[in-house]
């Protein structure tokens, strides 16, 4: 079993390659792609027509009407009915031309800061302006490939695939250059977006972690510790013995509670990592996995805190599934540097079958590491072995961001 988490960049490498499908050669003998050009360029005209009819009386009247205090919120509404309309036009094109076109991200109003503020992002919407341009350059085009479509169905039928695919051609070049995204940035902002949200849900869900280890954890010890030094206090002079047992009991609350402290912080941020970097760190992971472990880390210089602490914690999590599920006989750690982007290998020989939605966290680790341009790949047949290859993006260590990690 294989699964791949991409990145944005894979994403957007992934949607290149589409949008070069193309549909076979034309041929004399009629074949399924040429009907549904056919039924594209005859629907051209009732929808050019629908469009252009849309522009001159929504578009054009706001316009007109900017003048007045009206015009401008109507012409903001005019435009996002034009991104509407744009994308019926894509999803046609999708049905029946094939042409791979992304959607454009939507506008985010909500969190934009009230009515003005929503009203100007819509009026400054690419997306919305060149739906538009679109419509009103559509009829023309539509009366035109309406009567050659179907004029040539009569008489010129055996060479009509021929003019089909012709203005089907046009018909692609139109959709692809003004109801695609704005471009590459456009698309990059969508994902960053969409990224942001999984930072902050995984930001939420370690605080809720580090919360509930202090409640159910050192907070309920020290409460234990209070109540038991209390007691022992009330005893010291009526009972010495019990009242030093309980205060040796005490004693040893203590310990616990600091090493339930010590452990938390490790998983906040370990020391280790902060003062020896990634190879002190991960082999002081590897000592605590249930199954033997070889660490090799190969790195020509330490990088940036958050890269580290990405990698830090993608392998610690990684082994403790190899502890808790893959019954392996041994593993093995590998972090090495190749141009601008740092590899984390993590193998084991166990009984494989681990997936992104086996709940064993593979997908929140899939998650973290898309926030951040990273890569996730799992190979995992049943039976075993494990490959897991990790990929994050290579920043340098700048000096503030070094200082500020040995200073905390």
């Amino acid at each position: 079993m294989t699964e791949r988490f991409p990145s944005t960049g894979a994403k957007a490498a992934a949607t290149t390659a589409g949008q070069d499908d193309r549909p076979p050669p034309p041929r004399f003998a009629y074949d399924r792609h040429t009907w549904k050009e056919i039924a594209h360029l005859l629907a051209n005209l009732p929808l050019s027509l629908l469009g252009f009819t849309y522009v001159m009386t929504v578009m054009f009247t706001s316009v007109w009407l900017t003048v007045t205090v009206i015009g401008f919120p109507l012409l903001a509404a005019g435009l996002m009915g034009a991104r509407q309309l744009g994308k019926l036009e894509r999803a046609r094109a999708r049905a029946l031309l094939g042409v791979r076109v992304d959607e454009p991200s939507r506008l985010p109003l909500r969190g934009s800061g009230g009515f003005l503020a929503q009203v100007w992002m819509s009026l400054k919407d690419p997306v919305g302006w060149r739906a538009v341009l679109y419509e009103f350059i559509r009829l023309p085009w539509g009366v035109l490939t309406f009567a050659i479509t179907l004029t040539s169905l009569f008489v010129l039928w055996p060479v009509l695939p021929f003019i089909a695919r012709g203005l089907a051609n046009a018909d692609r070049a139109m959709v692809r250059g003004l109801l695609s995204p704005s471009d590459e940035l456009e698309r990059r902002i969508a994902e960053l977006e969409s990224d942001r949200g999984v930072v902050v849900d995984t930001a939420a869900a370690d605080l809720r972690r580090i919360e509930r280890d202090l409640h159910d954890g050192a907070q309920a010890r020290l409460v234990a510790l209070a109540m038991g030094l209390g007691l022992a206090k009330e005893k010291v002079l009526e009972d010495p013995d019990a009242a030093a047992a309980m205060v040796e009991e005490a004693h040893g609350e203590v310990k616990l509670a600091l090493q339930e402290l010590r452990d938390l912080a490790r998983g906040i941020h370990p020391a280790v990592l902060t003062d020896r970097g990634l190879d002190a760190a991960l082999s002081s992971v590897a000592s605590r996995c249930t199954v033997p472990v070889k660490v090799a880390v190969d790195l020509p210089a330490r990088p940036a805190a958050a890269i580290e602490g990405i990698a830090y914690f993608t392998v610690s999590e990684l082994l403790q599934n190899v502890s808790k599920h893959s019954r392996a006989r041994s593993a093995s750690v590998d972090v090495w540097r190749t141009a601008d982007r740092l590899l984390i290998q993590v193998w084991d020989d166990g009984r494989g079958g681990a997936s992104l939605d086996s709940g064993t966290g593979m997908k929140g680790l899939a998650d973290r590491l898309g926030a951040v341009d990273g890569l996730f790949v799992l190979e995992s047949p049943e039976g075993g072995p494990t490959t897991v290859t990790a990929e994050l993006p290579w920043r340098n260590r700048t000096d503030a961001s070094a200082a500020g990690t040995s200073n905390r």
